[in-house]
């Protein structure tokens, strides 16, 4: 009877410890997909800043052409 304790917990011990190498697999799974979807999100910020950036410069550029125009105008009109 003294044994008998001795032969279920073995082989407990290692039903546990090959739980949780399964379990470390698994969350090193879950971490690399996190890292995919950061990646993901780091890309699309990066594309939305080239965006922003370029739509800051077309409207300035219109907002120059504008100017000049305006400026022509006025000159025209004042030389009436």
């Amino acid at each position: 009877m003294a044994d008998e304790p001795v032969d279920i917990i073995m082989p407990m011990l290692r039903e546990m410890r090959g739980e949780m190498r399964e379990m470390r697999g698994e969350m090193q799974g879950m971490k690399q997909q996190l890292d995919k979807l950061e990646s993901g999100q780091k890309t699309i910020r990066q594309a939305l800043t080239a965006d922003t950036m370029m739509s800051k410069f077309v409207t300035g550029d219109f907002e120059e052409r504008i100017f000049e125009l305006e400026r022509k105008v006025d000159a025209l009109t004042k030389g009436k």
